[in-house]
């Protein structure tokens, strides 16, 4: 076989201002009159429709290996088409809980955990402790909301909340309290049932 030309590769640094200025220049044509801006974007939206479809047919040859499709999903890029032309092969609660996944180094560096509550009816609940309060909580939780829409867009909402309290510890004393009894009966009940446990016994 002969040598592969050395095609020009664009790293993601290199690749998101190509993005922006795309966005900017379609939408510049789109306030552009004429029937050349018209044919313009014409050839733009068919371009995209082609390669759409060609990114849906590797997705699809993908499909049998784990590995090929975790590569596919895995790359910002590829993420981001597969998801701008709706052929992202994971079920969007997955998408959500790799989105908390990838946040929790970054937020655990900030001194702040993350887990995923649930997603039902397109509303993605995630859970966010933070040491910080006022505008640190504030950035984090806007941190959080841009990230899970990055990989999930088509939510509704993304509801950022305080973690469910730990459940409070049931002293020893109020197991063996009744309502009829003093404070201190119950715990001279308390005591004479744990003697025979002391001594190795049974109650």
């Amino acid at each position: 076989m002969g040598e592969q030309p050395d095609i020009r590769r664009l790293d993601d640094a290199a690749v998101e201002p190509r993005l922006a200025r795309l966005d900017a220049v379609l939408g510049q044509l789109e306030q552009t009159p004429g029937r050349t801006a018209e044919l313009a974007l014409e050839a733009a939206e068919l371009l995209t429709e082609v390669y759409g479809e060609a990114l849906a047919r590797v997705t699809e040859l993908a499909a049998d290996s784990t590995q090929a499709l975790d590569r596919l999903t895995g790359d910002e890029l590829l993420r981001h088409l597969l998801l701008l032309h709706r052929i992202h092969p994971d079920p969007l609660d997955r998408r959500v809980a790799r989105a908390v996944d990838d946040l929790r180094p970054q937020l655990r560096a900030q001194g702040a955990e993350i887990a995923l509550v649930g997603v039902q009816d397109e509303v993605a609940r995630i859970s966010l402790a933070a040491s910080s309060c006022g505008g640190g909580g504030a950035a984090l939780r806007d941190l959080v909301r841009e990230q899970v829409l990055t990989f999930a867009p088509e939510l509704s909402a993304v509801d950022v909340v305080a973690p469910a309290p730990a459940p409070a510890l049931i002293p020893v004393a109020s197991l063996w309290q009744r309502p009829d009894r003093t404070d201190e009966a119950t715990m001279s009940e308390v005591g004479k049932a744990a003697q025979p446990l002391a001594r190795g016994g049974t109650a």
